[in-house]
């Protein structure tokens, strides 16, 4: 079976919206959408989310998201690249000896992606042999 990782970011220093990411929409944290889709895949077998706020990481874990760290104030600015959040949770795993076929990154302001979205792009990405990754 292929180990495959769900991450979601979730900075609480939104400047646009304040607290976009734990904002309710319909009733639901922003946040809750992206967990939920995640832990509905059939081809998740984790869900993390990243943030910078103990807020926020209480919000995900009520969700049903794994929040073992907050993310550093260097890596959480408007400035900061996918690239460095992604690598930082990776670090996180690779020194508890765990590694991740594929990561799935889940922004939390797509709330309509869904399970089927997920697990159809990642149903793909395995049918391709040349392929490394699908957005």
């Amino acid at each position: 079976m292929t180990d495959v990782i769900a991450i979601i970011p979730a900075r609480s220093g939104s400047k646009s919206v304040l607290d976009k990411n734990i904002a309710l929409l319909c009733g639901f944290p922003l946040l809750a959408y992206s967990i939920a889709a995640a832990k509905m895949s059939k081809n998740i077998s984790r869900v993390l989310v990243s943030t910078d706020s103990e807020e926020y990481a209480e919000v995900a874990r009520k969700w049903g998201a794994e929040v073992p760290f907050i993310r550093p104030d260097k890596i959480s600015t408007d400035m900061s690249a996918r690239k460095d959040v992604i690598k930082h949770a990776l670090d996180f795993f690779k020194r508890k000896n765990k590694l991740y076929d594929y990561i799935v990154y889940l922004e939390p302001t797509s709330p309509l992606t869904t399970e089927t979205d997920i697990d159809t792009s990642i149903e793909k990405l395995l049918l391709d042999k040349n392929a490394e990754s699908i957005v």
